[in-house]
């Protein structure tokens, strides 16, 4: 990988790492549409005068406006509000150790996207490693009465699965500001009645709004663009592997800053998660590659040069 590609992915690592944290303290006094809304109209306004001064932006929708739209809505309408909603009763840290389930359902949702790869009885173990250590972190809370919470989590994952799959796919040659800035705005107003609806009664809390604008600033504006480009420069599978430094992050800022409990039962789930989401998404053997025209193991730069994460 590039010194590009591993200074996006620190990045990455980071500040999707401390949403869970953010989201957290803003559900506390906040509706989940009200978040949601805030984050997406937060970061839509800071990027639009970018994506403007690029020229194009109304010529790109017109021609992209399908697979934006099934970006926008697997990415952000869905997952965003899921996860959202499912931190008013999960800890930070535990939405974070179920997020890190996205490279195990990467691996398989490509091979209905064209990143046919052959999976051998290394990435099956790790499948079987993976998914366990999500059982172990969730089936005690089924007979709880959360299971609402969990569903919500799960259907987060796979948006977050599926989403870079289509970008790769139909939306490489997208300029990353022309992409991101039309699906936060259409996320915006789709959450924008809802929001208004279920509006604080007072001003939130400076804790809060400091939260709100740390989602919006950096988890949203900045950590978006950033995601992109290492899409484009490492492409969608390798890129999910982020998901392995954020819930380390995650657990750590709850633990930091909420006071979340590191108990025996969360280190088990992260152990299994962490070692089977390597073993499952870990670079296949040359010859049980099949290269397709969209190949994410080459990246074309705008200098015309392609080069190999």
């Amino acid at each position: 990988m590039t010194a590009r590609g591993w200074a996006l992915f620190s990045l990455m690592g980071v500040v999707w790492g401390i949403p869970y944290l953010m989201i957290k303290v803003a559900v506390d006094e906040l509706s989940p549409s009200v978040v949601v809304f805030t984050r997406c109209a937060l970061g839509a306004a800071l990027l639009l005068p970018f994506a403007l001064r690029q020229g194009g932006l109304a010529r790109t929708v017109r021609a992209h406006w399908k697979p934006m739209l099934a970006f926008a809505v697997i990415e952000i309408v869905g997952p965003w509000w899921t996860l959202t909603d499912a931190e008013r009763h999960l800890s930070s840290s535990t939405a974070g150790l179920l997020i890190a389930g996205v490279p195990i359902v990467g691996i398989v949702l490509a091979r209905f996207f064209g990143a046919a790869e052959r999976v051998g009885a290394r990435r099956v173990v790790g499948l079987a490693l993976g998914l366990g250590g999500v059982a172990v972190l969730t089936v005690p809370h089924l007979t709880g009465g959360d299971a609402r919470s969990l569903a919500e989590v799960l259907i987060t994952v796979v948006g977050y699965a599926t989403a870079p799959l289509i970008a790769a796919r139909h939306l490489k040659d997208v300029p990353t500001l022309q992409l991101i800035t039309p699906c936060l705005t259409l996320a915006a107003l789709v959450y924008a009645p809802a929001a208004f609806l279920t509006r604080p009664a007072t001003l939130p809390s400076g804790e809060v709004l400091a939260a709100l604008a740390g989602l919006g600033v950096v988890c949203t504006a900045i950590a978006f663009v950033a995601f992109l480009e290492l899409i484009k420069e490492i492409g969608p599978t390798r890129a999910g592997v982020i998901t392995y430094v954020n819930p380390a992050v995650a657990v750590a800022a709850g633990a930091l800053f909420l006071d979340e409990r590191l108990t025996a039962t969360i280190i088990v789930a992260f152990t299994l998660i962490l070692s089977g989401s390597v073993l499952a998404t870990a670079a296949a053997p040359q010859g049980g590659i099949r290269r397709v025209p969209w190949s994410t193991r080459q990246t074309s730069r705008a200098d015309g040069r392609v080069e190999s994460p």
